[in-house]
């Protein structure tokens, strides 16, 4: 069964000092470039806001982490971030980009997030990234990038709700850990639902 390498939102404005910066989200890229070559595929995903995103704190006029009432939804707020035809919204400099078949852009409707690779938080709109793996007939999924407790999670619940085989490489990720234990919590949800947890020595030996 081919392997197929998922990368995950790696983008400028989640390494440290960008508008959403992830503590320690530099060190995946080098973990992930060693994985690239292990992999038959390779896709990746990229979060693409319009400014006035639903998710921004500044579209409320409130401060990020805040929270509001999207229907039966509670909504956390976050900075603006990954703005489409932005730099921040790039993939993330020394990634090896060269073998990526092709980009999905994810939470690019205003009124609704999107975590997931998938789908948006209304699972209304697909990136097309099933459809892709499906016509390929590639079953056998590997996430890497960001960030472990928001879009790796939910990316990877909806790949084992679709029938998909999902293994999470948790060293070739990193949490916002916006509460103690978010990122244990995750994977522990991920592990708990029918995903392999595995570390990048599983792969590199």
């Amino acid at each position: 069964m081919k392997k197929t390498l998922i990368i995950t939102d790696v983008q400028h404005d989640f390494m440290p000092g960008g508008a959403l910066g992830i503590a320690g989200a530099q060190a995946i890229i080098p973990i992930i470039n060693a994985l690239i070559p292990r992999f038959e595929h390779l896709f990746a995903t990229l979060d693409w806001h319009p400014k006035n995103h639903v998710s921004f704190a500044k579209t409320h006029g409130m401060e990020p982490g805040e929270t509001i009432q999207m229907g039966e939804i509670e909504q956390i707020l976050w900075p603006v971030h990954c703005v489409q035809n932005t730099w921040g919204a790039e993939l993330a400099n020394g990634l090896h980009k060269e073998k990526i078949e092709a980009c999905f852009h994810k939470g690019v409707d205003p009124k609704v997030d999107s975590y997931s690779t998938f789908f948006d938080g209304a699972r209304k709109r697909s990136t097309g990234l099933a459809d892709r793996l499906h016509k390929e007939g590639l079953n056998d999924l590997y996430f890497v990038g960001l960030a472990t407790d928001y879009c790796v999670l939910y990316s990877v619940l909806d790949a084992l709700e679709m029938g998909f085989k999902a293994t999470v490489i948790r060293d070739a990720c990193r949490a916002i850990n916006l509460h103690p234990g978010d990122e244990e919590k995750a994977l522990q949800k991920m592990a708990k639902k029918g995903a392999r947890i595995a570390v990048s020595g599983d792969f590199l030996k």
